[in-house]
Parts: structure tokens; C-alpha cells; sequence
């Protein structure tokens, strides 16, 4: 290469001799000064010449790498901080989900607190009479398929009950304080499971009522279309009620002329209609034979039957219950009567039939209601009254059709499976059943009022 030098192709700018810098390149030969391209440079020139090309090449290649390595940090700094942000975001989630599942597991425990405090108080309502001390109470009672306890005291001041029940998961806790009152299913004027039919010019009405209290209630738990049929002229001077869910206008069939004072609407919740459980001692007695002859009373019993022929009587002058295992069938004129002027009172349990004859029937002369109560076994399915006077008292009877008779006028209230009043008959409901007492038949502690913390 003597004699050739390398020059560059822009004039401007001088040749480095850094070879990796040069764009095009020239060579120039110093003994003529002349410039000589590429294709006529000896082949020592063409070498020096690729050689250059390929390191300015490669320098290119090392600075665009350069170049990529800042960004593609960054990228990975963007995806970290993304991920740690979605990590937090599941954890914080996660803590949130567990702190709500043992808080609402805390309250589960309270509700079953209070619903097993509950279910004790209306356990101790079956021993008569009611014994107020001892009143239920329970620690660390584990919940069924959780780690959670609850804790419960019943408390009572001047007669009113109270529940405080706890439920504790892990790190929460949850108070419940409930107000406990007595219902019964006497606070219904008459209450049936099935059909109820007023014939022509029947009535239902009240009396021993208050201003501001509850309008009386009849109706039925069911919310078959015309379970509830109101004849011409009938009467009922209240509200009518339908089972849960139902229709009104579906349910209540109105001949003309039957007229219903207050309002027509579903329930809100199916009344309890427990079975008829006989209390001990009685139940437990061996049951002497049946009543068939004019008798009196004075200490409770358990008998096969009761079968008065005409004009028989069975007198109750005390405090009393019997159990009848069989039929109490009352012939024509026959009357089983509970005297008044002193503390007399039956409580009637039967298991079967209960059928009167023309003029026959029950006479409480102290026409208190809550003196006469007629309670009827699952086995009892029938039960038909044609009292020559009135009836004050109370039936339950949730598996037997309860028919009253011509011209019979009832005090008190009745809840069966089925009711018929007949022509011209009165119902009259004793709003008094409703100021209800711990030794009352049939009672049962329900939530009043609460409250939670």
C-alpha cells in the first residue's frame, strides 16, 4: 500500500484513525493525487477496506445493545412493582375475607346462643307449675362443624325475661340482648290449618276488648282458593288472614251480603301448632274406666272415656285435669259443668272423639274462659258441639274438624285442622286470653325485641 492513502469522502471532516468511524471511504494515491475507487484499490486495499466495514458493523451493534438493557430494567421494575401491588391486593383481600367469615360465624354462635336459651325456657314451660329459679345458662358450648363457642344467661326483673347470648370466633366477638315475651296460640280468635265456612248470617265478634288494641284475627295457615268461605249475611268484625304467601281475594270466598270489617292479608310467618303432649303426673297414671254415670269430680284423673246418657251430669267443683284416652260422647241433655263461686277448672285432654248430643255440652258457669280448656290429641279428628247455652272456653284442636252447632253461641277461641259455625251461630272471642301467664296451657317464650353489639 505504499504511496495510497486513506482519505474521506466528505471533505469536511477529517479522517479518524479510528477505522470502526469511517461511513465510505476512498483511497487516494500520493504519487499520482489522485483518487482511486474502490473497485481499482489492489487487493491488500480491498481487505483493509471490508475489514473496516465489519468493525463499524459490530461497533453499531454493541450501542444499540446498550441501548435495549435501560428499557428492558425498567420493564422488569414495572412487572415488580404490578406484581407486589396484585400480591398486597390478594393478601388484603384474603385478611378481609377471613376477619368477615369470623365475624359472621361469631354471630351464628350468638343466634344459636339465643335460640338453644329459648328452647330451654319453653322446655321448663311444660313443668307446671313454673318454678322461676334456675333459669338457663351455659359457657363455651361449642357450635356444631365450626371452632366457635357461645355463651347464655336468661335473666328476669319484675316478670319480664332476658337472653344475652355471645358468640365468640377466634379474635371477634358478637352480643345478642333479647327481650323474651309469652305468645300462645289462643291469640287468634279462631286459627285453622284448613277450611274455615261461616253459613248464612253466622258472626264472629269480640268482647272484653280496649281501645288501641289488635283487631281479632281469623283465618287459616292455608292459601287454597276458597278455604275460607263466609255465607250470606255473614259476619266478622276483624281481620282475616291467609297462609304465608297467599292471596287474599284467592282464598276468602264472600257470598253477598258477608261483610269483613277489618283488613284481608297473608301471614307473615306459620304459627306453630305443636302436638298436645300430656303433662305428668297424669299421663303417667294407669286410666280407670270410663265415666258413664252422674258424677262429681275433685281431683285430676285418667280415664278410658266419658259416655253421659240423657241428662247425665259430670260436676267439676276443683282445680282439675283429666285425660281421657277414648271417647267423651255426651247424649242428649248430658253436660259436664264446672261450678262457679269457687276456684273450679278443668283441663280436658282426649284422645278421641268429642260428640254431643242435642242440648248437651259443656257449661263453665263461671264464664271464664281461661277455666275450661278442651286440648286434643293428633288421634283426635272430630269434635261437634250442640250446647243449649253457652260455651266460654278455649279448644285446641289442630288435627279435628270443630263444628258448633245451630244457634250456639262460643266464648273464648279455637284452633283445629277445620271449623264450621252453622246458622245463626255467634263466635265471641275473650280478648283476655291474650294477658298470658307461665302456667298457661300451651304458652311458649318468642323474641319481642333485640338488640346486637
Amino acid at each position: 500500500m505504499s504511496g495510497i492513502k486513506l482519505t474521506r469522502k466528505c471533505p469536511d471532516a477529517a479522517l479518524s484513525s479510528d477505522l470502526f468511524n469511517v461511513l465510505n471511504i476512498t483511497f487516494q494515491d500520493a504519487r499520482t493525487d489522485s483518487v482511486l475507487p474502490v473497485w481499482r484499490m489492489q487487493m491488500p486495499d480491498r481487505i483493509l477496506w471490508r475489514t473496516a466495514k465489519m468493525n463499524r458493523k459490530s461497533l453499531l451493534k454493541k450501542n444499540r445493545c446498550g441501548a435495549v438493557l435501560p428499557l428492558v430494567v425498567l420493564i422488569v421494575l414495572l412487572l415488580m412493582i404490578i406484581g407486589l401491588g396484585v400480591a398486597g391486593l390478594g393478601l388484603h383481600s384474603r385478611l378481609f375475607a377471613i376477619r368477615s367469615a369470623e365475624s359472621i360465624t361469631a354471630r351464628s354462635a350468638a343466634d344459636a346462643a339465643v335460640s338453644d336459651a329459648i328452647f330451654k325456657m319453653n322446655e321448663k314451660l311444660k313443668v307446671k307449675p313454673w318454678n322461676n329459679s334456675s333459669l338457663p345458662a351455659a359457657s363455651d358450648v361449642a357450635l356444631l362443624n365450626s371452632d366457635a363457642t357461645y355463651d347464655y344467661v336468661v335473666t328476669e326483673k319484675d316478670n319480664i325475661y332476658s337472653v344475652e347470648g355471645t358468640g365468640k370466633s377466634l379474635n371477634h366477638t358478637h352480643t345478642i340482648n333479647s327481650t323474651l315475651r309469652l305468645i300462645s296460640p289462643f291469640d287468634y280468635a279462631l286459627l285453622t290449618r284448613n277450611t274455615i265456612e261461616l253459613k248464612n248470617s253466622g258472626k264472629v265478634d269480640w268482647y272484653n276488648n280496649r281501645p288501641g288494641d289488635w283487631p281479632l284475627q281469623v283465618g287459616t295457615i292455608s292459601t287454597a282458593a276458597g278455604d275460607i268461605t263466609l255465607m250470606n249475611g255473614s259476619t266478622i268484625n276483624g281481620d282475616v288472614i291467609v297462609g304465608v304467601g297467599g292471596d287474599p281475594t284467592v282464598v276468602i270466598n264472600g257470598k253477598s251480603g258477608a261483610i269483613i270489617t277489618g283488613a284481608t292479608y297473608p301471614l307473615t310467618y306459620v304459627p306453630p301448632l305443636p302436638s298436645v303432649i300430656v303433662p305428668d303426673p297424669v299421663a303417667s297414671m294407669s286410666a280407670g274406666a270410663p265415666i258413664t254415670t252422674s258424677t262429681t269430680i275433685s281431683a285430676s284423673g285418667k280415664y278410658s272415656g266419658i259416655n253421659l246418657g240423657h241428662n247425665m251430669v259430670l260436676t267439676i267443683n276443683k282445680p282439675v285435669t283429666i285425660y281421657i284416652t277414648g271417647d267423651v260422647l255426651l247424649g242428649q241433655g248430658a253436660a259436664i259443668d264446672i261450678i262457679s263461686g269457687g276456684s273450679a277448672s278443668l283441663n280436658l285432654y282426649v284422645g278421641g272423639t268429642v260428640d254431643g248430643g242435642n242440648s248437651a255440652g259443656f257449661n263453665n258457669t263461671t264464664a271464664d274462659t281461661k277455666k275450661l280448656g278442651i286440648y286434643c290429641l293428633d288421634t283426635c279428628v272430630k269434635v261437634v258441639f250442640k250446647n243449649s247455652s253457652s260455651f266460654y272456653g278455649t279448644i285446641y284442636a289442630p288435627n279435628a274438624a270443630v263444628t258448633i252447632d245451630n244457634s250456639a253461641d262460643i266464648y273464648g277461641s279455637v284452633v283445629s285442622n277445620s271449623f264450621i259455625l252453622k246458622n245463626s251461630g255467634i263466635f265471641f272471642y275473650d280478648t283476655n286470653l291474650r294477658n298470658r301467664s307461665l302456667n298457661d296451657e300451651l304458652v311458649r317464650f318468642s323474641i319481642y325485641k333485640w338488640s346486637e353489639q
